[in-house]
């Protein structure tokens, strides 16, 4: 099942349980999100969840792009990218978290084929503070699904302040052989879906209170499931990133884990710029810096003269077109080239300075503070010319 077929059923099925779609955001949160970037569908609906009233009503369901800088070291392995799309889902203040997980059961075993003998689920297992999800485990165990309960891994989220709750994970079995062992155990169970009950707010002080109302958050990776679906052994192999594949590896020959790693920050990067970031030393735009940077770095590690410029110009069309951005891709490759010659300019710069007595031996925090201070060489960039 290629991608824009699994966005229109899952959409289709919620509809027709009574959920109204709403257009995803841009990845910037709102103004008075704390985060930098939208890293999920809920961060667009934080004032609903805590009990304003939507104006489409309160059964939800949406695409939403997102983007998390947490998985930047990650990417390259078989089920993580920096930007992303979530399929999501919201009861607000309206059915319970069971109904949701055994409408998502429905879906994924009714709705697109999966083998219920492949799943297995997750719960939370209490802490003290609040009790088990047993409301899961019986839904769970009444569908025949395994379940393992945990802690940390069942409340979502862990530190952040505003809306949580426990929440059910679906994991579905990736192996070659039957399925054994639980999802803590084997990481050939992969996570596709997560349902959150959303009880209470976390306060500044780590305190929880309960909330105004109950609501549900389901959130599941677009292109993580339609690997899975089509059989592919990871997310870069999925149809959406047929064009990347077949054009990038003729421009740059690079080894598996290197194309894995430019696909995804040159697309990550082409989406952020649509969606008005510029580069910058912090904030959004330092982000969108690094992405470039850490793709100049793997290109040039063979040959120097490549460049950013010759990216196909159908990629960067193909990527603003499926995230209905309207930037023209003339002025993203524009920016993308200047960040280049910013980068080869500060390079130059960088081994000139490290070239100094002073830093031959090993470098001391003072040392990094002042490289940063000073000359502008952030402390990455200083081990990277350190490793040439």
């Amino acid at each position: 099942m290629r991608t824009d077929q699994l966005i229109s059923t899952f959409v289709e099925y919620y509809e027709e349980r009574g959920h109204r779609r709403i257009t995803g955001s841009t990845l910037l949160p709102p103004d008075d999100d704390p985060v930098l970037f939208t890293t999920s569908g809920m961060h667009p609906l934080t004032p609903y969840l805590e009990g304003r009233p939507h104006p489409l009503g309160r059964r939800l369901v949406n695409v939403q792009r997102c983007l998390r800088t947490t998985d930047l070291d990650e990417v390259g392995d078989a089920t993580h990218l920096t930007v992303f799309e979530m399929l999501g889902t919201w009861s607000l203040g309206d059915y319970e978290g069971p109904l949701s997980l055994d409408w998502g059961y429905g879906l994924l075993t009714e709705g697109l084929g999966i083998d219920p003998g492949l799943l297995y689920a997750t719960a939370f297992a209490g802490d003290g503070r609040t009790g088990p999800d047993t409301a899961s485990v019986d839904l769970w165990q009444g569908l025949g699904v395994p379940v393992e309960l945990t802690v940390e891994d069942n409340w979502w989220p862990n530190d952040s302040v505003g809306p949580c709750g426990p929440d059910s994970e679906i994991f579905l079995w990736t192996g070659e052989d039957p399925p054994q062992s639980t999802p803590t155990r084997d990481d050939r169970w992969v996570e596709v879906w997560n349902h959150v009950t959303m009880t209470h707010r976390r306060l500044d002080d780590g305190s929880l209170v309960p909330l105004p109302q109950r609501n549900v958050d389901t959130g599941l990776g677009l292109e993580r499931l339609a690997s899975l679906l089509q059989g592919k052994s990871s997310v870069f192999a999925c149809d959406i990133f047929d064009p990347w594949r077949d054009l990038v590896p003729a421009l740059w020959p690079l080894d598996e884990p290197s194309l894995r790693l430019v696909c995804d920050h040159l697309r990550s990067a082409v989406v952020v710029l649509g969606d008005g970031v510029r580069p910058a030393n912090t904030g959004r735009g330092y982000v969108l810096r690094r992405l470039v940077r850490r793709v100049l770095t793997t290109l040039w590690r063979e040959d120097p003269s490549r460049s950013v410029g010759d990216l196909p110009r159908e990629l960067v069309e193909h990527t603003l077109d499926h995230f209905r951005q309207p930037m023209r891709q003339a002025d993203v490759l524009r920016t993308l080239l200047d960040e280049e010659h910013r980068f080869r300019h500060l390079l130059e710069r960088g081994r000139g300075v490290l070239a100094k007595p002073r830093f031959q031996g090993p470098l001391t925090e003072e040392d990094f503070h002042y490289l940063h201070d000073t000359h502008g060489l952030p402390r990455e960039l200083v081990k990277t010319l350190r490793e040439e």
